[in-house]
């Protein structure tokens, strides 16, 4: 069910995708810099390209930059999880070394209850 509705929103988004570049085909000119900073610094690239690539350039360019953002924005709390991890497992170490190093002992009530019982 979830697989099919997938592949029916997968199939929407290819159609609208498909209008948009078909309805936005026309040249348009893209240049780095304004004429006048390209002809100040010499630097004046410039390429015309369909409208419909500069559109999906320009999606895939911000979803790009905002994946990019949050993953640096979320790292001080990989970095906590990280240094949790690590801090866990050497408890859990201290732990085992200490269980090994006592045999385990009884509970008060129940080493009363087997004194009485021996004797």
């Amino acid at each position: 069910m979830i697989r099919t509705l997938r592949y029916i929103l997968l199939a929407a988004l290819a159609v609208v995708l498909l209008t948009v570049a078909l309805a936005n085909r026309g040249p348009v000119l893209v240049k780095a810099l304004p004429d006048d900073i390209a002809a100040f610094s010499g630097f004046g690239w410039q390429m015309e390209l369909p409208l419909y690539a500069v559109i999906f350039a320009s999606i895939i360019a911000g979803l790009l930059i905002g994946f990019v953002w949050e993953w640096f924005r979320e790292h001080k709390h990989r970095a906590a999880a990280s240094t949790r991890t690590k801090e866990v497992s050497k408890l859990e170490r201290e732990l085992a070394v200490m269980r090994d190093a006592k045999p385990q002992q009884k509970d008060d009530v129940l080493a009363l209850l087997d004194k009485r019982k021996a004797g």
